[in-house]
């Protein structure tokens, strides 16, 4: 199948070609950011699993998260770094398309697993005494399940079409990734069918989601604005503004970046690259239990080194 690509066996992606004399300073800062990705993320994962008043379904969610933006981060930030280390910009065909199937289908996941989370703190605060009933393990799971297997198959649906495309030139990529509508826009054979179809899908698959999270946060503001007292406001709206605060940078920028062109390069950052080492932070630092387990776990070992 991976010979109908034709006679382009590599892409060029142009990358921050015009800010080339920022190479290395560049390069140290994305090393940064995934170093603290990777830790920030496996950390969350690993206080997720270990501590046991954490097994509850926000947490459970949570740890799904940070799993997926380990796989997220590493489908795009490696490339980068490689690329502005040594300068070489070429990736190939099959390199291209692998990179687009993956960051489609974890990108797609994130919008599952967002959606479920909302649909989680809606449950924890407009039906708090049904909660624990209907937010079971059992839900949890296959709510988390669905994510990951709607995702297979919305991108295995995608692979399919951009495997028929035909790639005969130019062969370069304005993009620091392979994205879907660059590289669709290089093929030289008709895409019309392609273009539909993908649009098509993507809203079948991505628009449902969007939609709960949405819907839930009307639900959610509209009880958190009804509570009489200020400290019951306020304390209904912290159990929420953590994951309002992720999911308004990933929409955000998701939308942005499909509707304003121009800065798509640049608004890209803000949902590829800065969510999965903002995620956890920001879940960290708005999160008393997982403060005081940080806390706990940094004492126990400066007594033990002591």
């Amino acid at each position: 199948m991976w010979r109908n690509q034709s006679v382009i066996t590599e892409f060029i992606l142009l990358g921050f070609g015009e800010l080339h004399h920022l190479r290395i300073f560049l390069f140290l800062i994305f090393l940064v950011i995934y170093i603290l990705t990777m830790a920030a993320n496996l950390l969350t994962l690993l206080l997720v699993v270990t501590a046991q008043h954490l097994h509850t379904p926000m947490y459970f969610f949570l740890g799904n998260l940070s799993c997926l933006e380990t796989f997220y981060s590493s489908t795009i930030l490696p490339r980068i770094l490689a690329s502005l280390l040594t300068g070489d910009k070429s990736m190939s065909v099959k390199g291209c398309i692998t990179q687009l199937y993956f960051f489609a289908f974890l990108v797609s996941t994130e919008c599952y697993l967002l959606s479920a989370m909302s649909y989680d703190r809606y449950l924890a605060i407009c039906k708090p005494l049904h909660y624990t009933t209907i937010m079971n393990s059992r839900l949890c799971i296959q709510l988390v399940l669905g994510s990951w297997l709607n995702s297979i198959v919305f991108t295995s649906v995608f692979l399919g079409m951009v495997l028929k495309i035909q790639f005969c030139g130019p062969n370069e990529i304005d993009h620091f990734y392979c994205d879907s509508l660059p590289l669709v826009q290089l093929s030289c054979t008709n895409i019309s069918l392609v273009k539909n179809v993908t649009v098509i899908v993507s809203f079948v698959f991505t628009f449902p989601p969007f939609l709960l999270t949405l819907t839930s946060y009307v639900y959610i503001i509209t009880a958190i604005l009804r509570i009489p007292s200020t400290t019951g406001r306020q304390k209904a709206f912290s159990t929420c503004s953590s994951h309002l605060i992720v999911v308004s940078i990933f929409y955000g920028a998701l939308i942005i970046v499909y509707l304003v062109k121009d800065l798509s390069k640049l608004f890209s950052l803000l949902y590829t690259i800065f969510p999965p080492v903002a995620n956890p932070l920001i879940y960290t630092l708005r999160n008393k239990d997982v403060k005081d387990i940080l806390r706990k776990a940094a004492g126990k070992i400066m007594r033990n080194h002591v």
